[in-house]
């Protein structure tokens, strides 16, 4: 675990001593988007346009904001439009690497063997956190956006030239409420686990971990009523956001974060929803077990000291 400072690299784990113990997580830097004319997105510059070929992904089966982005290549059909290179999920002093852990690749674009060669290929002299995903464009040589919930909106839309795959995640008629879904997953249930794992204190550890169930509560009151989190038809980018944490919660969540007041598979509906999701044609090949277990018990040192990855628990997916 390490950042970039001005293009060098620093083995350093997360600094909480000036946040009160809590955890907070870096925005991504790069923010431009992908369109389906080259015009400018939301952010960023324009000069992206959608076409087979041009633009790779760099991701961790681990990973669950890069799982985000497998899972959008999956639904939208988009394995023959946009290539991918997997990291090896040991992550340590070097950061995400490039090894031989079985389902990891090599760099097969740009040939480094350290993701964040990958960020100073882009800025030699970039200063922040080598994370997946990221969206490399392979005619300008540069990183489009290393933000999942961007990309995963382009994937959504701006190939759907180049693809059979219609369906629209992020309709028009559904992103206010979508949007309001996000908000609270991300902050409470996404990124709840990583405070209440990586918080430096009781206190904080306590705050985050019953604000994360609390939001599990909710989301499963909501599910007792509904099939997905927003219209009952099919899901929506709300509920792909949602299943990459929660397909990871018992088998690292709850033990590794201490995210243990209750397992996922003691909630009726979430665990069907789950279940659900997780049967969804085409999501089982994205989730690697292997990898998950595998990088958070033994890439989280401070947490784990003896690497010991877990046998179990065995999971009824």
């Amino acid at each position: 675990m390490g950042l970039l400072v001005d293009g060098v690299w620093r083995d350093q784990w997360y600094d909480t001593s000036s946040t009160g113990g809590r955890f907070e997580r870096e925005a991504a830097r790069f923010r431009n988007w992908v369109t389906a004319d080259g015009n400018p997105g939301p952010s960023g510059e324009g000069g992206f346009a959608a076409e087979p070929g041009r633009y790779h992904l760099y991701v961790s089966y681990a990973c669950p904001w890069a799982s985000r982005t497998l899972i959008f290549r999956v639904l939208k059909k988009l394995e023959s439009v946009i290539s991918v290179s997997v990291v090896d999920p040991h992550m340590g002093e070097n950061g995400w690497v490039f090894g031989d852990f079985p389902g990891s690749t090599a760099d097969d674009v740009l040939g480094k063997s350290k993701l964040y060669e990958v960020y100073t290929a882009a800025n030699p002299t970039y200063s922040g956190r080598s994370t997946v995903p990221i969206l490399w464009d392979k005619k300008r040589g540069t990183i489009v956006s290393n933000e999942s919930a961007d990309i995963i909106r382009m994937m959504n839309s701006a190939f759907d030239a180049f693809t059979e795959a219609k369906t629209d995640y992020y309709p028009p008629v559904l992103r206010d409420r979508i949007d309001a879904v996000n908000a609270l997953v991300y902050d409470h249930i996404n990124n709840g686990v990583y405070k209440a794992g990586f918080a430096a204190n009781q206190d904080t550890y306590e705050e985050a971990v019953r604000s994360l169930f609390n939001a599990l509560d909710e989301v499963e009151a909501r599910l007792a009523r509904t099939d997905f989190l927003v219209g009952n038809d099919q899901p929506t980018e709300a509920d792909w956001r949602l299943f990459t944490t929660l397909v990871r919660f018992d088998a690292v969540y709850y033990g590794h974060f201490k995210c243990n007041i209750r397992r996922l598979s003691d909630y009726r509906f979430l665990n069907d929803y789950l279940i659900r999701l997780y049967r969804w044609p085409g999501i089982a090949g994205t989730v690697k077990f292997d990898h998950i277990k595998t990088h958070y018990y033994w890439s989280h040192a401070t947490i784990n000291p003896t690497r010991i990855v877990p046998v179990g628990p065995e999971l009824k997916l």
